[in-house]
């Protein structure tokens, strides 16, 4: 046998299933797989391909058993989204509607206010972005209050960008052809912090934020960084495949799967609170752990030219082969 292990980056959830005709999955919103509907705060269903097709049908639902989600993967789990993606509110008022390729954000990204009034529109490009990143220069092709009343037509007008809950005003500026245009203002950390940027035909020129004790950071060309291993990921390749070992227990009784590991990145670059999100088997979890606790330190993320701790998940693929 010849093991090989691969590794994928990305900010969902990995599960490892049978392909049977329906899968059923419970999910906390950080991603990490439960045992049970009780320990759940959402539910996922996947279904075989329509008649003609390739693709799953992928169905998520609250509690309360309405729509999250609906949707088509090219894999059964975790969602590898092809073409239009419906999201809805927990009310069952949609959300957004949103278009994919290879499983990346693109084209136009509808979005929706929750009185169920249209919101945002924003474009896509293949590549620039996924829903959990932290990309913030999207061209914004329409924008309108929750009246209905619209701000941003084809681009051009002064915007409005709430938060996630609609709680307080995120950022508010100019666009023209859809691009971020002189002065940007707007808040974070629930409104305590305050930031100021200057943008030109789209790109970040300068930035400034301001905290609740008054302490200022300045910042250029990007808001916000991810966390990354350094070198590249070619070089995060190397180090897994030369440190991690296959467990002869899972090796001889041909256990194979997807472990994901979460974890937070530290300012000082270190990864603490690892945990498994999805398992495979005592012996893979285990190696998968192992390895992660002793990967060397990594650049941390930023946001608003600060330093940050970030929540991050990588999934380790263990399978086997005959020679």
């Amino acid at each position: 046998m010849k093991k090989f292990i691969t590794l994928a980056f990305q900010l969902i959830s990995i599960a490892c299933a049978a392909q049977t005709r329906m899968n059923v999955y419970f999910l906390k919103n950080d991603g990490h797989y439960v045992n049970n509907r009780d320990s759940a705060d959402f539910i996922r269903i996947v279904s075989e391909p329509d008649s003609g097709s390739k693709l799953y049908n992928v169905s998520e639902y609250y509690l309360n058993n309405k729509r999250k989600s609906v949707g088509k993967s090219s894999k059964i789990d975790p969602p590898y989204y092809e073409g239009s993606r419906l999201q809805f509110y927990n009310s069952g008022l949609k959300k957004s509607v949103s278009n994919y390729k290879d499983g990346t954000l693109v084209d136009d990204e509808i979005k929706f206010y929750p009185n169920g009034k249209p919101y945002l529109i924003i474009k896509h490009t293949l590549g620039s972005a996924t829903e959990d990143s932290f990309d913030e220069n999207y061209p914004i092709i329409a924008n309108y209050d929750s009246t209905g009343v619209a701000l941003v037509t084809d681009g051009n007008g002064s915007y409005r960008i709430y938060d996630n809950q609609f709680k307080y005003l995120e950022e508010t500026g100019i666009v023209k052809n859809g691009k971020k245009q002189g002065l940007v203002t707007g808040s974070d950390n629930k409104g305590k912090w305050h930031f100021q940027e200057q943008y030109e035909n789209g790109e970040l020129i300068s930035g400034t934020m301001t905290d609740d004790t008054g302490f200022v950071t300045h910042y250029v060309k990007s808001r916000n960084s991810m966390p990354h291993y350094k070198g590249d990921l070619k070089a995060f390749y190397q180090y897994l495949g030369n440190k991690i070992n296959y467990p002869d227990a899972e090796k001889n009784s041909l256990v194979q799967g997807i472990v994901v590991i979460g974890f937070v990145v530290e300012k000082n670059g270190k990864l603490s609170e690892l945990k498994v999100l999805h398992p495979v088997s005592p012996g893979i979890d285990a190696e998968a752990l192992r390895v992660m606790k002793n990967s060397p330190l990594w650049i941390p993320g930023t946001r608003f030219g600060r330093v940050v701790r970030v929540q991050y998940q990588i999934p380790i693929n263990f399978s086997l082969t005959e020679n």
